[in-house]
């Protein structure tokens, strides 16, 4: 059966015959190959004469061009032209009748064909044209026939797996039987999702799909019957514009043809619609988990007995020792594209580290319940890793101490959101932190009467807690510095790049408003944590 050939700039299949083998047939029997031997795999999709002048205005690509040599009796100096042209035009090969209008063919003209691998064919003095173009014509339409019927009874076996509710799996182990290969269904990650054929060939199909793996050498030579193969071949899975994988297969004999690839992309298209179908029911799923992990967050998911139970309907295990983790997207974050991926990544990164760990996506978080003995700064180092692949965008982390049971959830959960928050005020996008490394801060974010903690900023700091004039915030640095220094006038001075009396002025200016903070060591603590709640604002 004859390949198709995929044209790499648009991707289409072009049925045909190999040029090698249009040598074969019986009213060709007699002809000989001048020049071009590389170019015996090209395909010849149709036939035609060239007995005018300006055929090149006519020519098509995939041509087979058959001429006496009567329009370039007269022009035998530009004969390396017309190979020249002719192959850029993508014509298969040219075959010309020597001896009444042209003995020879230049050697010039040879020559080019060989650089180019455009094959130069003589064509038997007694056969005539119309037998090459019935009999060539006929064996390609054949061809075309027998390729179509293949993809068509393929295409009838995948839609019946998919009718018959069958996934990733079954559709691997059909195209593995249709094409005797190994396959295998790889996500945008380069997961492995489903595989089949033989076990060494789908270890090394994975080795090739992530580039690990020595691809075996291509034959080589003259095509045979059906055209020459390959080992290995990729196409992508898309659905509704979102690539969600690949679909490659491997044969260590390289028997993998461009009709093959064309009955891949079928089975591809085949895998983007039970893709499509498990992420709708993955969406439904998703919100129940979700729903159910929030109940449990927030106390309202009954008793411990009754959330183990539902926890292990999900493949989740929150009877062990457990730790929280909240992921937050940074300000200036598209929501409505970010959040789905940051979900996605979290839950990846899950799979990695903690199979029955728990994770679920909020409407402006993500969190994940896993081992409290899991190395948590890997894993999201590993969630971060996945996101910023796809995303221009960060988020931050923040991590609870660890939790005995279901009961103690509610408060990790607390403590999760609080570190991720608190960690973003003090580092920037994309923190790390853990509720136990916040110091003071830890303490600061446990008071839930946030007015009260503005009160006692505007009472310490006085005049200094306003930002309505900028000499303020100059001022609160200078102290924010002068405290964190022990008073130490010079490196103050250092650091803020002031000269030793002014900043002497400042510190006079400074006690003028919030008093005599240099004697008074309660002031000076009581004007530390002000500043603290300042740097906490929006918390």
């Amino acid at each position: 059966m004859e390949p198709p050939v995929r044209l790499a700039s648009t991707g289409t299949i072009i049925h045909g015959v190999a040029v090698g083998e249009v040598l074969g047939v019986s009213t060709l029997a007699g002809a000989k190959l001048i020049a071009g031997e590389s170019g015996l795999g090209r395909i010849v999709q149709r036939l035609n004469v060239m007995e005018v002048p300006d055929v090149l205005a006519w020519v098509k690509p995939h041509e087979l061009l058959l001429t006496t040599g009567y329009p370039l009796r007269n022009t035998p100096q530009s004969l390396d032209r017309l190979v020249a042209d002719l192959d850029e035009r993508g014509l298969a090969a040219l075959a010309i009748k020597l001896g009444r209008y042209l003995d020879d063919l230049p050697e010039n003209m040879v020559e080019q064909a060989d650089r180019l691998g455009f094959p130069l064919i003589r064509l038997p003095d007694d056969v005539g044209f119309d037998d090459i173009l019935n009999q060539v014509l006929t064996d390609i339409l054949n061809r075309q026939a027998a390729v179509l019927a293949r993809a068509e009874e393929a295409h009838r076996a995948l839609v019946q797996v998919v009718l018959a509710g069958g996934g990733l799996h079954e559709v691997s182990a059909e195209v593995a039987g249709l094409l005797d290969v190994a396959v295998a269904v790889l996500d945008g990650a380069g997961q492995q999702l489903a595989a089949a054929g033989p076990k060494e060939h789908v270890a090394v199909l994975r080795l090739l799909a992530a580039g690990e793996g020595t691809m075996p050498p291509e034959p080589s030579g003259q095509p045979g019957p059906g055209g020459v193969g390959r080992a290995f071949a990729t196409v992508p899975v898309v659905a509704g514009g979102h690539h969600h994988g690949r679909f490659v297969a491997y044969s260590p004999g390289g028997t993998i043809r461009d009709s093959d690839v064309g009955i891949l992309e079928r089975a591809a298209t085949v895998a983007a619609l039970v893709v499509t179908r498990q992420e709708a029911v993955n969406a439904v799923e998703s919100k129940y988990r979700a729903d159910f992990l929030r109940d449990v967050l927030t106390g309202r998911a009954g008793s411990a007995e009754r959330i183990a139970g539902r926890a292990r309907a999900f493949g989740w295990d929150l009877q062990r020792p457990v730790t929280v983790m909240v992921a937050e997207l940074d300000p200036e974050t598209d929501e409505r594209t970010a959040q789905d991926r940051l979900v996605t990544s979290w839950t990846t990164a899950m799979r990695r580290h903690d199979a029955r760990g728990a994770v679920a996506g909020f409407s402006h978080e993500v969190v994940a319940v896993l081992d409290a003995a899991a190395d948590t700064a890997r894993v999201a180092r590993d969630a971060a890793a996945t996101f910023a692949e796809a995303l221009p965008a960060t988020f931050s982390t923040g991590t609870s101490r660890p939790a005995a049971g279901p009961d103690a959830l509610p408060e990790a959960y607390g403590q999760a959101l609080k570190a991720a928050r608190v960690g973003r005020q003090l580092h920037g996008p994309g923190a790390v932190a853990h509720f136990d490394q916040l110091g003071v801060y830890r303490l600061l974010s446990l008071v839930n009467d946030t007015a009260e903690l503005h009160a006692f900023v505007r009472e310490t700091l006085g005049p200094l807690a306003a930002d309505d004039e900028a000499e303020n915030a100059d001022l609160r640095r200078t102290l924010q510095v002068l405290l964190e220094t022990n008073l130490n006038v010079a490196e103050t001075a250092r650091r803020l790049h002031f000269h030793y009396n002014t900043l002497r002025y400042r510190i006079g200016k400074l006690e003028r408003l919030l008093g005599n903070f240099t004697e008074d060591s309660h002031l000076r603590l009581n004007l530390t944590l002000a500043l603290h709640v300042l740097r906490m604002r929006g918390i």
